[in-house]
């Protein structure tokens, strides 16, 4: 097991199990990615996993903020590792891309809302769409 990623489990408060440890590995190489990519990609090391399994994981570690959960419009929610700045997404109309930007203006949580209705905002979670470059030059 990575001990990197042991001591990261540790401390946020979570068992260092296999399993988590395995979502955690996939993920260092998945920006952006399903459950179901993650549960192909820990398959091959853990054969008994199950997607269950890999969804309750995933569910741990946005919890516990070792992940970032993002749920574009009409896509199924996502899962990376970016967490803890506050950046947004900018997304492909037309194949689905995903790609990152930075916080819009300052520091999180970016935007301030004309009125928040006596909310504290904490973050603010905004997605850009339009045409990602391999579109166009496919265009």
């Amino acid at each position: 097991m990575d001990t990197t990623l042991e001591s990261a489990l540790r401390g946020a408060g979570l068992k260092a199990t296999a399993g988590r440890v395995a979502v955690l590995e996939a993920m260092e190489s998945m920006a952006h990615t399903d459950a179901e990519r993650v549960f192909r990609a820990v398959s091959e090391v853990l054969p008994t996993t199950s997607i269950q399994s890999v969804h309750n994981i995933l569910a741990d570690l946005t919890t516990a903020g070792l992940l970032r959960r993002i749920e574009p419009a009409g896509s199924a929610a996502l899962y990376e590792r970016r967490t803890g700045d506050n950046h947004h997404h900018v997304v492909c109309t037309q194949c689905g891309a995903i790609g990152d930007v930075d916080c819009v203006v300052g520091e999180a949580p970016c935007l301030t809302p004309s009125s928040a209705g006596g909310f504290t905002v904490q973050t603010a979670e905004v997605t850009f769409w339009g045409v990602c470059p391999s579109c166009q030059n496919a265009a």
